[in-house]
């Protein structure tokens, strides 16, 4: 066991607290990281503010790249001062999910999650949670070894931990989830680091025409520079009337960002008769949808979800490094700003703003 600092969310809509605590040793399958640099994720905020619930005191924090700095008994494929970004999807391998290639939809994952001890805990004691068993808003944390990806040396890590999240589950949404089709049409609906990966992810996949959708006009901007062909705000009395405008009948495809059923809704009307509209975003607990019986009956479109690149998330991540080497994924672009461990409030305060596509957290500043 080891001594460590993070920041903990001891109560909903207040600030996380940077307080002391310890972090176990590895069990047989499992890898102490020393965390350097995380990403800020939209998905964090919904614990931060009790839209989804969860146990506290916890650990949030998910996007994470670090180096590996012990492992269990059993784990064969990481070594001390690997360079590492989280696969956050735990699997078994086993079972009739992950066999077809859906690891994001393990069927043991409650098994494969179980520990004998809390991997975190206060100095008095006291158990602390982990979002996601990945607590990444510590300097160290734990993590199985099929939950991590070994990382090439030429991609910094401050870039790499958007692998972990925000550009999997992009990316895998277009090309694993709704399997885009070359020469295509697409529309992305909020342009965050979610969004921002889907436009890239439908450029990546040959769509003759990207739409971003967004109501920040320096979202809608930088999009553009990710491969959207045309833009509309999202403010628009008629956004789907607007998509009309310039395509004709609507997209093949649309993509939801935000986690809303405002934006669901609003995927759904642009796509055309028998297009494909996929939920990407975290809807707050609750949420309902609401949506025309008439679309699937005469117009047979489709609505599908995507959770985590909707794939094999560890060779995707391999992947797509590659693509990001050979200069055809644009990370460094997305990142707005680094900023230390002891300003992780602020960051989240801009992130809320709008006006940032990824701000990442370097850990060891």
């Amino acid at each position: 066991m080891i001594d460590t600092e993070a920041a903990v969310l001891t109560a909903v809509n207040e600030p996380l607290e940077m307080t002391a605590i310890q972090v176990d040793d590895p069990e047989p399958d499992e890898v102490r990281v020393a965390v350097s640099h995380v990403g800020l994720c939209h998905s964090d905020l919904h614990y931060m503010t009790g839209t989804v619930p969860t146990d506290l005191p916890v650990v949030v924090g998910h996007e994470v790249a670090g180096v590996v700095e012990a492992i269990g008994s059993a784990v064969t494929g990481l070594r001390v001062g690997d360079r590492v970004v989280g696969a956050l999807t735990p699997s078994c391998g086993r079972c009739v999910n992950c066999e077809a290639g859906r690891s994001t939809q393990c069927r043991r994952v409650a098994e494969v999650r179980r520990r004998p001890r809390p991997a975190f805990q206060l100095t008095d004691g006291k158990p602390v949670e982990r979002l996601g068993d990945v607590g990444a808003f510590s300097r160290h944390t734990l993590m199985r070894e099929n939950a991590l990806v070994k990382l090439d040396d030429a991609v910094p890590l401050h870039v790499g931990c958007l692998l972990a999240c925000c550009v999997i589950t992009g990316v895998g949404a277009v090309f694993r989830g709704a399997r885009v089709r070359p020469g295509s049409t697409v529309a992305v609906i909020g342009c965050g680091g979610v969004g921002s990966a889907i436009v890239q992810g439908a450029r990546l996949a040959g769509a003759s025409a990207v739409v971003a959708i967004d109501l920040d006009e320096a979202r809608l901007e930088a999009a553009r520079g990710y491969g959207a062909t045309h833009v509309v705000n999202g403010g628009a009395e008629d956004v789907a009337a607007e998509v009309r405008k310039l395509l004709g009948d609507g997209v093949d495809y649309a993509f939801e960002a935000v986690g809303s059923a405002r934006t669901a809704a609003t995927a759904l009307s642009v796509v055309r008769a028998t297009g494909t509209a996929c939920l990407v975003g975290i809807a707050p607990e609750g949420t309902e949808l609401k949506v025309p019986a008439s679309d699937f009956f005469f117009g047979e479109k489709r609505l599908i979800g995507s959770y985590m690149g909707s794939g094999q998330v560890r060779q995707d991540i391999v992947q797509l490094a590659r693509l990001y080497q050979q200069g055809r994924l644009l990370l460094d672009e997305m990142v707005t700003q680094v900023i230390p461990f002891d300003e992780i409030n602020e960051g989240f305060e801009a992130m809320r703003g709008g006006d940032v596509t990824r701000v990442v957290v370097d850990l060891q500043a």
